[in-house]
């Protein structure tokens, strides 16, 4: 975990993506490594994160901070698609570089929400040395109740707070038949999801901005709601290790 003297040391969880989430193939295999990628990168950069959500109250709580961090994301995702949804009303950008915009910011969007799971899980002091562990942790959440419900079954486990009861405990070979599952979901919610999104974008005058970014503060609100669900409540203070 994190180092009590360096908040802001590199992280010990490795970055390496050791083998993308087994899907149908096709476009969906596209979105599942994107995710696994924004995963990759993210993953460093964990407890810089918590170091800057501390940044005015180096004695905020667990709980305060991961207040913080949820504000954080939501503005930060918004104002992502604001930007690329605004670029298509600039003079001089056609429809085909919005569009290629808005696929970069897929990935952005990706590694937005990656930071942020993998940061309250940080907070929880929630060991994820292992990638199939943040894949079921971040898969889980972005897809909400849904994603709850299919790792319960498939762990056959029920209740709540399934981020410390399943995450910790499953052996990488049940989270394995859970990411499978999970990535067939994701796919088939976010690769729908997107495709509308996207299209809304690129609408000029100003329009596409309101759409992008209202779509990605309402992504953020229910990952945000489904963090809280699967984390439970906040430490009541920092272990030992923590920052």
């Amino acid at each position: 975990m994190a180092d009590a003297k360096n908040p802001e040391a590199p992280a010990d969880l490795p970055a390496v993506v050791e083998e993308p989430v087994s899907s149908p193939g096709g476009p969906g295999q596209a979105i599942l490594d994107l995710l696994d990628k924004a995963i990759g990168l993210q993953t460093p950069l964990v407890r810089k994160n918590i170091a800057r959500a501390r940044q005015r109250n180096p004695e905020a709580t667990p709980a305060e901070v991961i207040g913080t961090l949820e504000k954080m994301y939501v503005s930060a995702l918004a104002g992502t698609g604001a930007a690329v949804g605004g670029a298509a009303a600039a003079p001089g950008v056609g429809t085909g570089v919005a569009l290629a915009l808005s696929a970069g910011e897929a990935l952005t969007s990706f590694e937005l929400s990656a930071l942020f799971v993998l940061s309250v899980a940080e907070v929880h002091d929630i060991p994820l040395d292992e990638i199939e562990r943040r894949r079921t942790l971040v898969l889980g959440i972005l897809l909400g109740e849904s994603g709850s419900k299919t790792i319960g079954k498939v762990a056959e486990r029920t209740g709540q707070h399934w981020a410390r009861q399943i995450i910790s405990a499953v052996p990488t070979t049940t989270l394995k038949q859970i990411n499978r599952v999970l990535g067939v979901n994701f796919v088939t919610k976010y690769g729908t999801k997107q495709g509308i999104v996207v299209l809304g974008r690129v609408i000029p005058f100003g329009i596409g901005a309101l759409i992008g970014g209202g779509a990605n503060a309402t992504m953020a609100v229910l990952a945000v709601k489904a963090a809280r669900h699967a984390f439970g409540d906040a430490p009541k203070s920092w272990g030992p290790t923590q920052p």
